[in-house]
């Protein structure tokens, strides 16, 4: 009994602190209709393809209806030694895949979003062989590729929630 009422408890409590699902109504919520009218513009290379890959998924149907909105990101992918061992061979790398996004209107005319996302992840180097080395390293890149499609949908996700503009106009019943 005590354990019903912590819960019902702790229920009101977040219900009264203002916060709403940002996906509230499903499909047919603010920021899915506003997300699926994004368009993901081509990226260069391999972590531009992984990037655009994710962010379509993310987007759920991006550009599959109206496109109402371009979404354009410039990258920055690097990949710095700094564990040193006593003969100078690196022992780790880091991975930083950098990414600077525009949404911007179809036509151009428009910016509503420039932020930038970033994520790294370290990667053990094996002496005895590169292809561990350069496995590691495209699995990073993989691994940073969703972590930043996740971090951009999101930032589109509350932009879309609080942007009346990025709203699709609601059918009348």
């Amino acid at each position: 009994m005590m354990l019903r009422a912590s819960v019902v408890g702790a229920a009101l409590a977040l219900a009264s602190c203002g916060l709403q699902p940002v996906y509230q109504g499903g499909a047919r919520s603010a920021a899915a209709q506003a997300m699926a009218s994004i368009e993901v513009a081509p990226i260069p290379d391999r972590a531009g393809f992984l990037i655009r890959n994710a962010l379509q998924d993310r987007l759920g149907g991006a550009g599959s209806g109206t496109t109402r909105y371009r979404l354009e990101v410039e990258l920055d992918d690097s990949i710095e030694g700094f564990g040193i061992r006593g003969d100078d061979s690196i022992t780790r790398e880091r991975r930083t895949l950098r990414a600077r996004y525009r949404l911007v209107s179809s036509d151009g005319t428009r910016t509503l979003l420039d932020a930038t996302a970033r994520s790294d992840a370290g990667i053990d180097v094996v002496r005895s062989s590169d292809f561990a080395v350069i496995a590691a390293e495209n699995s990073a890149l993989e691994r940073l590729a969703v972590d930043l499609a996740e971090q951009i949908g999101t930032r589109l996700a509350l932009l879309a929630r609080t942007t009346p503009e990025l709203q699709a106009p609601r059918p009348t019943p």
